[in-house]
């Protein structure tokens, strides 16, 4: 009995031998299953992305053909911001006019007030995304007006230099990294793949929806057609650049002197007002006093 108890007692302390499919998960670490997996996701893709999904699925059906294409030119214009598709972006317009709906709608207390609050708010949050995405484009437009004039005297020392159109395109690539630039190499890119020099440039200036850039396009692709050179045209084209921002730069410092007339009437005036009158006030508070007895 007594050797019976000591062999229990031993078997107890005794190591136990370790499964081998159960060591070589614990040595290597276990796969993490499809819950683990889907749950590192961030928020915006395991929740935000399917209801977006779904919206601008539901939404696309039923928008006018002729409203997906402007919001293609708008995207476009914008550069596409975060790889936006049309229907990425019906997704946002139709998620934000929900929020601003449930925003109301939570809100408000008075049940007219919430109705016509709801319909506003879905307004407002539909265009939302309508005035970020415009703020984008006009940022992308100013770039690009900024930055021809310095891409066009490149264009035109490398062309001079020997180098095709095509060559100093791709300089003036790697040698800035603007909305200008990005552009040029999705150009030298869709040539690449096999559309023309003229459908490329064509479609650069429709992208760009810059006056100046639709210019210098229509100009590279008429010297093409006509067999003009195109350094002489880049030269030209490079001055003209040159000059409209010069009378732009003039023209903003015409306008700066009216635009400080009201900040300065709004928050300098009323300090200056202070500082003056200030210290004649208690003297003006007394002889107005004496005055009424």
């Amino acid at each position: 009995m007594i050797l019976g108890i000591i062999l229990f007692f031993k078997g107890l302390s005794a190591p136990k031998e370790e499964d081998p499919m159960h060591a070589r998960l614990t040595t290597y670490g276990r796969p993490p299953t499809l819950d683990e997996l889907e749950l590192k996701k961030p928020f915006s893709e395991r929740i935000m992305k399917p209801i977006i999904a779904r919206l601008s699925a539901a939404i696309q059906s039923r928008t006018p053909e002729k409203t997906l294409e402007q919001i293609r030119t708008n995207l476009d214009a914008a550069g596409n911001p975060n790889d936006l598709t049309v229907a990425d972006f019906l997704g946002i317009k139709g998620f934000a006019a929900l929020a601003g709906a449930g925003i109301a709608f939570l809100l408000l207390n008075d049940p007219l007030m919430k109705g016509i609050g709801v319909f506003v708010g879905a307004f407002i949050g539909s265009k939302l995304p309508d005035m970020w995405l415009g703020s984008k484009a006009g940022a992308r437009q100013k770039e690009m007006i900024l930055s021809l004039p310095d891409a066009l005297d490149l264009l035109t020392i490398s062309v001079e230099a020997g180098m095709g159109f095509e060559q100093a395109m791709q300089k003036v690539v790697s040698k800035w990294d603007n909305a200008l630039t990005r552009e040029f190499g999705r150009s030298l890119r869709e040539q690449r793949m096999g559309m023309s020099r003229r459908e490329a440039l064509r479609a650069l200036g429709q992208r760009a929806v810059v006056p100046e850039v639709t210019t210098f396009t229509s100009a590279i692709i008429q010297a093409d057609q006509l067999g003009v050179s195109i350094a002489r045209i880049l030269q030209i084209q490079s001055e003209q650049m040159r000059i409209k921002r010069r009378q732009k730069a003039e023209k903003l410092a015409h306008e700066a002197p009216l635009k400080m007339t009201f900040p300065m009437v709004l928050f300098m005036m009323p300090a200056l007002w202070i500082i003056i009158l200030g210290p004649m006030w208690p003297n003006m508070a007394i002889m107005m006093g004496g005055g009424a007895k």
